[in-house]
């Protein structure tokens, strides 16, 4: 019964994805390797809110104080997430499959292989 849930939290994540990509290709300013390099770039732009959101959050900006909370950086990481995976689609029309593969590549590099009981 998990196994079904957690496919159909999936599904419901991949299905945003491809919707998000459907519009964005929709709604492009430029076209071509532009926009695709601009697509990429807006990762490093929602990682640069990361930090911003961290600086905010311990106080490191004197004149700003603390400007953010831990809620902003979650938010903001989860922006970064969704922006990776629409760059992803938008380089794979496989995204979920390419994704799934290279996760379970690095699960078993970095933990060792899945021991089924």
């Amino acid at each position: 019964m998990a196994d079904r849930a957690a496919e159909d939290e999936d599904d419901v994540v991949w299905d945003s994805i491809d919707r998000l990509h459907t519009w964005l290709d929709t709604n492009q300013a430029l076209a071509g390797r532009e926009s695709l390099l601009l697509r990429m770039l807006k990762l490093s732009e929602e990682v640069g809110e990361v930090a911003q959101a961290v600086i905010g959050v311990t106080g490191q900006n004197p004149r700003k104080g603390t400007s953010h909370t831990w809620d902003d950086v979650r938010s903001e990481l989860c922006d970064v997430v969704i922006t990776a995976l629409v760059a992803l689609r938008t380089l794979a029309p496989d995204a979920r499959e390419v994704f799934t593969a290279h996760l379970a590549e690095v699960t078993e590099r970095s933990l060792g292989p899945t021991r089924t009981p």
